[in-house]
Parts: C-alpha cells; structure tokens; sequence
C-alpha cells in the first residue's frame, strides 16, 4: 500500500477525471434519489458516538405524519416517486407506534422505503408488519462483539437484541439490508472478530465508518482513531474486499486519495443537497440528516419543498466557497470538493480532513 495517499495511479487519476465530470452533470441536474425523513428524536438507547444526543423524551416532538405526507404529494408533482428513495431515521424510528401506518402510506404513495434502526424494540411480530407495510431495506447498527457494542450502546440488552434483528432480516428472503459498525479506538484492533461474527449471521453488506466531533462524540477521545489506527482501518476493508467473503465499504466520509477505488464500490462524492435531502423532525429542509443547522434551507412549515430542493441548494452543488484554509491550495481540492457538508462548521471551517489523516 502506497504511504503517501496523493501518489495516484494512472488508472486512479483516468477513473477520478471520469468520476468529476459525471459527478457535476449530476450536480447540475440534482435529482432528488433519497429522502430521508428524521421522523422522530425519541430514542431508547443513549450511545456515545450519537451525533444527535438523542434522548427517550426529546424536546422536540415527533413530526405528525399527515406534515410528512404533504411533502411526499408535492414531491410526485415534479417527479416519479418511484425514483425517490425514502429513510425513516431519528433518533430510533421503531420509537413511533404508528411506524407501520406511517410506511403503508409512504408505499401506497409510491416511494420505496426503509429504515435506520438499532434494532432494540424489533421483535418478529413487528418485523413481519413492517414487511407487510412495504418495508424494502434496512440499516442495523452493529458496533462490535457484546461487550464493546454494550458499551457504546449503553444497554446490556442492546447487543442480543441487534443480533436477533440481523437473523431475522438474514432469513428473510429477497430483504436487502446492511449492517454498520462504528470503528474506534476500542474495536480496531478486533475487526476481524467482528467480520467473523457478521459472516456467521448471514450478513452480506457491512458498512464501516468513523465518528467525526459533532454531538454527545465530540469531547469522547475513545472514539477517535489517531492517524496510524484509520490507515489500518483502510487497509482493513482493502484485505476484506479482497478476500471477497463479505460486501464491505467505508462510508461516505471523505475523500482518500489513494484508497479511492479500493474501500468502496464507488469512488468518492458527497450527494448531499444534490440526490440527498432531508425533512428533519421540526420540519426544517435539509440534505443528509448529519449536518448542522448552519446549512438548513427551508422548512416545510413555511416553504414548498420541491421550490427549496430546486432553488436553494446552490452552496451543496457548486463548493468553490470551500476551497479556503488547507483547502485552498490542496492539489486534489478537484476531486475532494472539500469533504464532506457534514464536516464543516458553522464558519465554513473544515473539522477533518481525511486525506491529512493518511499523510
């Protein structure tokens, strides 16, 4: 593996000038392909690496479910529903006891959908409603063996309960979901312990990725890699994709330079504001669900959502204003684009740059 992660390939360099140029004809064109709707802030578990410092009673209500669909009908005006994607995310949805009405409503008006869960409050009844309510994917959270994964959850029940959502989503026939692991200080050296366990519980895709100092994590020196640990968390999902026993992938953090091409099925871009949107719980219009309120661009209370997702994006899908700070004369700013919104702060400052982190 090369130790300096600006040293590109020729290969690397044709596929990323490739990825560029479709990357802005989709920015030009922006079309909404997922939707994710922060349903509730309720949660029943209090973990660590939570970015939300979500509670089991939040201060903010959950979103009545009639607001949510309005936003759905004035999206089928402008675009197939079919085409868009939606996430039911929190917080934990299956906090909500109308989850199942709310997702029969979301498939009969045409939008596939699925959910982000821990998997704390999924027993088998449940599971089957959600199914027969046109439930299509699923994301669990699986942070590690037992004891590691009790400990960042703070449940002692957490993990057997993770577990047994895995199983029945892995029984279930044609039912596509994934699992993903927040890799820290305290699970890196025990990966492929974990890679084991996913395996033997009939997990087919695994989605890894690292906690960036936003929220309840922010102040939690345990959960950050130092700079030696996430070049052997790359080199890790290299080895797996390798071994092609499990479908692994880093999440969509940041640019990595010579890694690109290498730890995930595609290369490197973020899609917030560009295919990704967000309604969060108190109704603001947003792109992914993990950026601050700095970068809010409506609300559905006092805006038309299809007019804000066409008009109001333009700081998602022209990032020129990034090129500041390190930034400014990084060389492979062309393919970064600055990282990720969700790493920038309220003065536009980037928190982690991930290709320093490989130097």
């Amino acid at each position: 593996m090369a130790n300096n992660p600006e040293r590109l390939s020729l290969r690397q360099r044709l596929a990323l000038e490739i990825w560029r140029k479709l990357e802005g004809d989709t920015a030009r064109e922006h079309p909404l392909l997922q939707l994710f709707w922060e349903c509730t802030l309720r949660c029943n578990l209090h973990c660590r690496h939570c970015g939300s410092d979500c509670k089991s009673v939040a201060s903010q209500p959950d979103m009545p479910r009639e607001d949510f669909f309005r936003v759905l009908d004035n999206i089928a005006t402008h675009t197939s529903p079919h085409e868009v994607f939606v996430i039911l995310t929190g917080g934990e949805p299956l906090m909500r006891a109308d989850l199942e009405e709310c997702g029969r409503t979301i498939y009969e008006k045409g939008f596939p959908w699925g959910i982000v869960t821990n998997g704390l409050a999924m027993s088998e009844q449940r599971f089957r409603r959600l199914i027969a309510a046109g439930m299509h994917t699923a994301t669990v959270s699986l942070d590690g063996e037992e004891e590691d994964h009790n400990a960042m959850r703070g449940n002692e029940h957490s993990f057997q309960r993770a577990v047994e959502t895995i199983r029945m989503m892995a029984a279930e026939p044609d039912f596509v979901f994934d699992v993903v692991t927040c890799a820290n200080r305290r699970t890196i050296g025990k990966l492929s312990a974990i890679k084991e366990l996913l395996i033997s519980l009939g997990v087919r895709r695994w989605r890894l990725f690292t906690v960036f100092p936003v929220g309840r994590a922010a102040k939690d020196e345990e959960l950050q890699l130092d700079n030696e640990q996430f070049r052997r968390l790359m080199n890790f999902i290299v080895d797996t994709r390798r071994e092609g026993r499990i479908r692994v992938d880093y999440g969509c953090e940041g640019f990595l330079g010579s890694y690109e091409g290498k730890v995930r099925d595609r290369l490197y871009g973020c899609s917030a504001g560009i295919t990704v949107g967000s309604v969060l719980v108190d109704g603001a219009i947003s792109a992914c669900p993990s950026i601050r309120a700095d970068y809010h661009q409506g609300n559905i209370y006092t805006d038309d959502f299809w007019d804000v997702w066409t008009n109001r994006f333009e700081a998602y899908r022209n990032r020129e204003w990034m090129r500041t700070g390190e930034c400014a004369e990084c060389k492979m700013f062309r393919y970064c684009k600055g990282n990720g919104m969700h790493l920038r702060n309220e003065r536009g400052e980037l928190l982690v740059c991930h290709l320093n982190r490989l130097k």
